[in-house]
């Protein structure tokens, strides 16, 4: 049965618009991991931040744990967690629930760095922001978390998220 001129016309439409969101989504990556370069006041480097936030919500972890949740090889995230424990950003601890497995758990150091990693990295975001209105503020968070929840489901890998 050929498709009617409507339905060819919603197509096609459809393919414009993820043909737009695939080169935002390619823009705002690259303007995100740009900036990392311009901000000389974050004094984490990617993997540290995104290991020390997922262990502010979600602690302690095992090293195959961590490997898991960030879709890693344990090889790379020993070798990061190495480095951030030389740091005093992260340290082993034993299993709270009695496994032989250590687990890694953030130092007080790691989350006030992350804190003020943080803190710096809003503000530049709201500069970024500081024409928007408060709503389309909230319509983009809210696409954002939708959209990462979507991949998070088709992964099967969900994150944890904070409260509010």
């Amino acid at each position: 049965m050929p498709e009617t001129p409507t339905a060819l016309s919603t197509a096609a439409e459809e393919l414009v618009a993820l043909t737009r969101l695939e080169y935002e989504l390619t823009l705002f990556s690259r303007h995100y991991l740009a900036s990392a370069k311009y901000r000389p006041n974050q004094q984490l480097d990617r993997s540290a931040y995104l290991i020390l936030v997922r262990l502010e919500l979600d602690s302690p972890l095992s090293l195959k744990e961590l490997a898991e949740a960030f879709r890693l090889d344990i090889s790379t995230i020993n070798r990061q967690v190495g480095a951030m424990r030389k740091q005093g950003l992260v340290e082993r601890v034993a299993d709270p629930d009695g496994g032989i497995a250590r687990k890694v758990r953030a130092t007080a150091r790691g989350l006030e760095m992350l804190v003020a990693d943080r803190t710096h990295s809003r503000s530049g975001v709201t500069k970024v922001l500081a024409e928007w209105q408060d709503d389309d503020i909230e319509k983009m968070a809210s696409l954002i978390a939708k959209f990462n929840e979507s991949i998070e489901n088709l992964e099967g890998n969900p994150w944890p998220r904070p409260a509010g």
